[in-house]
């Protein structure tokens, strides 16, 4: 019964093909030109990649002339619209009675259980009953259907009509009312009946929107030195170091080596920064007096925007500024902007255009643009993503003495990120929302993460609880082709590796220029700047922390915000972290690249212990016609390399990556294991000891955990050269193996070998600061990673 549980959980954890019914179609059943509206040729439409869902609009415009209340003499108006079982009601305003409300009902086709549509006018009352004014009623079969891209429905004056129909009353109510799709104008503002029990601000928390990251830039401090800075006691001179400051981060230069009024540093710090600019450059001048404390000699603050936006490794020019003297008491401190003495401070600022700045892991990492705009290249292709449904989602909280689920998508490339909408009370959540991005690097990942929103009003916790994520490698995509899966959301809890429930999508990666694509295989993946002048490790990991506090602040500040907790883990802010499952994980990745090599040992083994002697004389005749003639090896191999990978080509994958538990060491994985995972940094765990201990172990084990993965990397892009993972990729290692072989096959040994050794020993200024194009090539090779929880 175990290996039977077992194989159905891993037959649970794969993934699956879909058949949904992509693209649009007559309201009525009918299709068009053959395949929907949606040509055989190419897609027009932009909802193309996502199932046709009608829905019933009703736009309330505005009313007039409506009758007051006979006994307060006032009318407090507002609408319902009732369809069946499900009410929307517009705001009500106060004393008026030409109110405008311009507000839009969309009710799901699917769950209507009614033939008519009414409209009611009531007006609000305080202590008893809403007062009934008038109503509209429309029979659902002689609604008209508004098919995009028709201009939108105009709205019409009806009459109100007393409870008795036959009778009118005073007033008009401005309506329009048609059937439509999610591509309908009215859709993403509307109010919508599968959230009709979201009220108040939990409303603008369920709706889709689009968000875009901030620009960030790296912000270069080259602090050179400083001049006359006085300690207070002037006895002895200081011995000073620099503070500088932007916003929350804070760095030091090292001590100057000498005690002296004029120090030298000459070291840069380096900050993020996201426009707009909201804070400034603070530089303080301090004096080491001792151990524990420093003493401020000096202050200056400068605006962001004041330095040069340097987009190219070329010097910038240095400036001086003035320094505030700090004082004691009073009086001091009333004199301290008057320059009695030249007190300041060197530096060399600039806002680096020419970098990307990493907000996101390199493994993962969505977009490789420089921040300067006039740096980026024209587009390669376009990403189509369908959001469609997701299936058998856990209840993850209660509401009301039952479980419920209300679950939304984030999907993010680029500086592009997307919410779908807020899909209230249902483990089966039908979302059909379409997005499209850009693509400027095939090489680059796309994440959908799906949350449970929590703020929707009532004893909601305080955070959007996790459901699962999907990553997708755009290079194993091939090209204008629709992807449609099910992609299992595990999530790896404290108790243990769980499936979430099952995320559906469409996804299509459309190639713009060819040329352009292949070009780029051959060239760095970041802008030239992290090669011309690197940033140490330490640095990157730095900076990629203080941008990802950054996006996460200012996405939180948009509306709806996009929460802290979803962007870190959109972000893996945690990747980095010490784990033992994921350390494991990366060890089986190591050793399995070298079963290919074990293998061929235990072959060559047998073949010399004359296991079968029709192999081994094979094998002498082979190595004998290589001795006679050894310029045949290299040629042979090449050919080799193009007959495997095109034999490789008949079992190519099919599917994009996906989540794989077995090689994230997650089925197995010791809850002690899951335990030390999941556990703070520093640890919660008692004595001071045993904590100081086990957090320097958990830190230096987290920086072998990322070399141990950098090494699988990149032993599995070695396999991705003729697996078809990146079809684009050996596609074009295998036409240039063809090509290198026949090259060596006309071309004599002796001369390849001169060539290839007066390259190797070429002189240094014939050699680039840049990767060579096969090191590009290789680099840009997926590997397993995209699969690792």
């Amino acid at each position: 019964m175990s290996s039977q549980a077992a194989a159905s959980h891993a037959e649970d954890y794969k993934l699956k093909d879909t058949k949904p019914q992509l693209g649009e179609r007559w309201p009525h059943g009918g299709v068009r030109g053959g395949g929907g509206w949606i040509s055989s040729e190419r897609a027009t439409s932009t909802y193309d990649l996502v199932e046709q869902m009608y829905y019933l609009y009703v736009r309330v415009v505005k009313a007039k002339d409506l009758p007051t209340n006979p006994v307060t003499g006032n009318c407090d108006p507002y609408v319902e619209v009732k369809v069946g079982n499900y009410k929307g009601k517009t705001r009500h305003f106060e004393k008026k009675t030409n109110p405008l409300w311009n507000q839009v009902f969309a009710f799901s086709k699917e769950k209507i259980q009614s033939s008519a549509v009414e409209v009611y006018v009531r007006d609000k009352e305080m202590v008893a009953r809403d007062d009934y004014i008038g109503k509209v009623v429309f029979d659902m079969h002689e609604v008209p259907t508004r098919v995009p891209p028709d201009s939108p429905l105009a709205p019409q004056w009806y009459r109100l009509e007393h409870r008795h129909r036959e009778i009118k009353v005073r007033g008009e109510v401005m309506l329009a009312v048609w059937m439509g799709t999610q591509a309908d104008e009215a859709f993403p503002e509307s109010w919508h009946s599968d959230a009709a029990s979201v009220h108040g601000e939990g409303v603008y928390n369920i709706r889709s929107k689009v968000y875009v990251s901030p620009k960030l830039w790296y912000l270069r401090v080259n602090i050179i030195e400083a001049q006359d800075v006085e300690p207070r006691d002037r006895s002895q001179p200081p011995q000073a170091f620099v503070k500088a400051q932007v916003g929350n981060q804070i760095l030091k230069t090292k001590l100057c080596q000498t005690r002296t009024t004029n120090p030298m540093w000459n070291e840069d710090l380096l900050f993020v920064a996201a426009e707009p600019f909201e804070e400034h450059l603070v530089l303080t001048v301090e004096n080491k007096v001792t151990s524990a404390k420093d003493e401020v000699m000096g202050q200056t603050t400068i605006t962001l925007d004041s330095f040069e936006r340097r987009l190219d490794h070329r010097p910038v020019h240095s400036r001086w500024f003035n320094l505030e003297r700090f004082g004691f008491g009073v009086i001091e401190a009333d004199k301290r902007h008057e320059l009695k003495f030249s007190s300041r401070l060197h530096l060399r600022v600039c806002l680096e255009g020419a970098y990307h700045v990493l907000d996101e892991s390199t493994m993962y990492i969505s977009d490789v643009r420089p921040t300067a705009r006039q740096l980026w290249k024209q587009p390669i292709g376009i990403l189509e993503v369908g959001i469609l449904s997701a299936q058998g989602l856990l209840q993850m909280k209660t509401r009301d003495g039952k479980g419920a689920t209300d679950a939304y998508c984030v999907a993010k490339y680029g500086q592009k990120w997307v919410r779908t909408r807020t899909i209230t009370e249902s483990s089966n959540p039908k979302w059909n929302e379409q997005y499209t991005w850009e693509v400027y690097d095939p090489c680059t990942v796309i994440t959908i993460g799906v949350f449970d929103n929590c703020h929707l009003g009532g004893n909601d916790k305080p955070a959007d609880a996790r459901i699962g994520k999907v990553r997708i490698r755009l290079s194993t995509l091939e090209m204008d082709r629709i992807y449609t899966n099910s992609y299992p959301l595990l999530v790896l809890q404290p108790s243990g590796l769980k499936k979430m429930g099952e995320l559906q999508l469409a996804v299509r990666f459309t190639c713009l220029s060819l040329a352009n694509i292949i070009y780029l295989y051959g060239h760095p993946l970041l802008p030239k700047m992290h090669y011309l002048h690197p940033f140490t490790v330490n640095q990157l990991d730095s900076l990629r922390y203080q941008a990802m506090t950054i996006v996460a602040v200012r996405l939180g500040r948009a509306e709806p915000p996009l929460r802290k907790e979803v962007v870190e883990y959109m972000l893996d802010v945690d990747s980095h972290m010490w784990s033992m499952r994921r350390s494991k994980a990366n060890f089986f990745r190591i050793v399995s690249l070298f079963s290919g090599a074990i293998s061929m040992s235990k072959w060559l083994g047998e073949v010399c212990q004359w296991r079968n002697p029709v192999t081994t004389i094979l094998v002498h005749i082979l190595f004998f016609i290589l001795i006679c003639y050894p310029e045949l090896i290299l040629p042979t191999m090449f050919l080799y390399m193009f007959l495997i990978g095109i034999w490789n080509f008949r079992c190519r994958p099919r599917h994009p990556s996906h989540m794989d538990t077995k090689l994230s060491w997650a089925e197995a994985v010791h809850p002690d294991e899951l335990d030390e995972e999941f556990d703070t940094f520093p640890t919660s765990k008692q004595q001071d000891v045993a904590r100081m201990r086990y957090d320097r172990l958990r830190s230096v084990a987290g920086r072998i955990q990322t070399v141990v993965g950098d090494i699988a990397t990149q032993g599995e892009r070695f396999q991705s050269l003729l697996s078809w993972r990146d079809p684009r990729a050996t596609s074009l290692y295998i036409i240039f193996c063809l090509i290198t072989a026949i090259v060596l096959y006309v071309t004599p040994f002796q001369i390849v070998a001169l060539v290839a050794g007066i390259f190797w020993l070429r002189h240094p200024r014939f050699r680039s600061k840049l990767p060579s194009v096969p090191s590009n090539f290789f680099r840009r090779l997926p590997s397993r990673a995209d699969s690792m929880l």
